[in-house]
Order: C-alpha cells, then sequence, then structure tokens
C-alpha cells in the first residue's frame, strides 16, 4: 500500500540486504522511545492490511516485558473483523515533518468493560522517512483557501474545510471535531480549491493519513494526495505557491 509524499517504497525486506535498512530504528530502546513519543502525543495511527482494510487509531498501551502493543479502535468498527483476520497490518503515523512506518503481526482483539483494544506484537523495528517531496508553502491566514467537497461516508453533507498547507502533489486540510471523521484511504472526487480570488480548480483528491492538529480544539488534519493531476492545475498550484512564498518574505521583512 503506498502512502502520501514518501520517497521510498514500503519496505519488504527483513532486515539482511534491506535497501531502506538506514532508515530503521536502531535498537529496541529507540523503538520503545518513538512508540512512547506516538502514546503521548495521541497521534492518529493509520492502520492497514494487505488486503486494504485500514482504520485510524491512537497508541494506548506499550508493554515491553509482555513484548505487546495495544491501540484504542472504536467498539464495533465493522472493520476490525478483517484487519484481526489478516493478522497483519502495517501502521503509519506522522510525527511533525516525519513519517514513522513499523509492521505490526499476531493482531487479537481484546474487549474490556468501556473500550475495545486491538493488541499485537511489538514490532521489532521503526522506519522513518522524509515526510514530502514537493515543497509546500503554508496558507496565509487572512482569506484562508478553503476546500469544498462533500462528506465521502455522508454525501448530503456539504464541507467548507481550511486548507492548511499544500504543494503540487498534495495539501493538509483541518476537520473540525464536530464533523464526522474522514477515514484514510477515501477518495473524494469533484473537489473544489478556492485558493484566492483568482485561483479556484477541481480536483479529486485522496486521504492518506489522519493526525491530530497542533490545538485539540483544532480538530484533525487530513493530509491528502491530488490525484490525476493535469497542466493546467499544476501551472495554477505553482503560481499560487510562488506568490504565497512571495507574500510570506514581504510579511517577515515588514
Amino acid at each position: 500500500m503506498a502512502f502520501f509524499d514518501t520517497l521510498l517504497a514500503l519496505p519488504g525486506l527483513e532486515p539482511e540486504g534491506e535497501p531502506d535498512a538506514s532508515f530503521r530504528s536502531k535498537g529496541p530502546h529507540q523503538v520503545l522511545a518513538l512508540l512512547h513519543e506516538l502514546r503521548e502525543a495521541a497521534v492518529v495511527v493509520s492502520l492497514a492490511s494487505p488486503e486494504g482494510q485500514s482504520l485510524g487509531a491512537t497508541l494506548l498501551t506499550v508493554d515491553p516485558p509482555g513484548q505487546r502493543i495495544a491501540f484504542d479502535v472504536e467498539t464495533g468498527d465493522p472493520r476490525l473483523p478483517g484487519l484481526v483476520e489478516a493478522n497483519e497490518a502495517t501502521a503509519v503515523a506522522y510525527l511533525a515533518s516525519v513519517k514513522l512506518q513499523f509492521e505490526l503481526r499476531d493482531l487479537v482483539l481484546v474487549h474490556g468493560d468501556k473500550a475495545t483494544a486491538l493488541q499485537a506484537r511489538l514490532p521489532r523495528h521503526v522506519y522513518r522517512f522524509q515526510r514530502r517531496t514537493a515543497y509546500r508553502v503554508r496558507t496565509l491566514e487572512r482569506g484562508a483557501p478553503t476546500a469544498l467537497l462533500r462528506h465521502p461516508s455522508l454525501p448530503d453533507m456539504q464541507l467548507s474545510l481550511r486548507i492548511a498547507d499544500i504543494s503540487i502533489s498534495g495539501c493538509a486540510l483541518l476537520l473540525p471535531n464536530d464533523v464526522p471523521p474522514l477515514q484514510p484511504g477515501s477518495v473524494i472526487n469533484g473537489v473544489r480549491l478556492e485558493l484566492d480570488a483568482d485561483t479556484a480548480l477541481q480536483l479529486t483528491l485522496r486521504i492518506q493519513h489522519v493526525s491530530s492538529s497542533l490545538t485539540a480544539a483544532a480538530g484533525l488534519r487530513l493530509g491528502c494526495e491530488i490525484l490525476q493531476r493535469d497542466g493546467s492545475n499544476e501551472r495554477l498550484l505553482q503560481r499560487y505557491i510562488d506568490q504565497t512564498q512571495k507574500r510570506r518574505r514581504l510579511l517577515s521583512l515588514g
């Protein structure tokens, strides 16, 4: 399964002769440190099986003595049985500008009185990759650009989401807390990006990852890939990126 703006393909060799070995965590202490950081930051982790079953979850516990890891998942989520049946999944999460990726094995669903947890064997390695392949600019606060789209699970719900940053290959959207969540892997057709008074384009987005915003009140951050880019859209985007970069430089000088 491919993920947004990653420089390298999904690791597939263990670990001798692995081409991505330089991106692999160095020893169990570093693995545990990264996992604890994910848990403390309450970062949304995207879990995807080889068959394409995927969902978002947060890291609940890390148990080094028991060699187990557990994720907080929604009780009754219809995607859970397929994920457990696959008995393996790829986990992807983002910390600042670093993408973390690791493999999960021996998946078990544990039901408690008030919550459900998805357990797995503690991963041996965590891979850290550079996050973006394209130059990206943060959008200006005043007259912030928006993305107009229909919620993929609720077609009658029209959304107007703020665009936090954008590049030729993708963008980040801010999803308020009171809006039903969107799942990684969702493809959204007919999205209208209104960047400024002179720049608007119609395109298709695929949600590649979901993470927490810098503040809880801001909701979730949706990392999206732009699909089927054409020359006209790329020219408009590049012009907008160049202009935004110039305006930021002028504002910093002021």
